[in-house]
């Protein structure tokens, strides 16, 4: 959708819920997960499904994103998401958008080995203890 139309439709959708604004909250659309071997999970949604799988070396067949990874994915695409429509609706034009989310795990969590050392004594060691994010993007000219 080219930026006019993406802008066209935030000012819309602005205005409908300026005029409606108990609509603008609400519950979203639950995820479910069916097992469909071993560590190979299975969403479906609208339109497709996705899958992951954890490595081989913590009993999975590496088939898939791990869920990890996938859950990375997913807060980078959102950001992005964001910024672009962000950009849209203040008349920016965006020649490239990239953003990266990375984390730090320790493995010993997922296989419940111990607890870690941590800032925080009630924080468990595993993946997703933390995330940053990083955009890179240049505006056109």
């Amino acid at each position: 959708m080219p930026d006019d139309e993406i802008r066209a439709a935030i000012e819309s959708a602005g205005r409908y819920l300026t005029e409606h604004p108990a609509e603008a909250r609400y519950t979203d659309s639950a995820a479910t997960v069916v097992m469909e071997s071993g560590l190979r999970f299975r969403a479906e949604f609208p339109g497709g499904t996705v899958s992951t799988d954890m490595p081989a070396s913590v009993g999975g067949a590496g088939s898939a994103p791990s869920p990890g990874w996938l859950w990375r994915a997913s807060l980078a695409a959102c950001e992005a998401t964001l910024i672009k429509m962000r950009a849209a609706a203040l008349g920016v034009a965006v020649e490239r958008l990239e953003v990266t989310v990375d984390s730090e795990s320790d493995d010993r969590g997922i296989l419940g080995l111990e607890r870690i050392r941590s800032r925080r004594p009630d924080q468990r060691a595993g993946h997703g203890a933390g995330h940053r994010a990083r955009s890179l993007g240049r505006a056109a000219t």
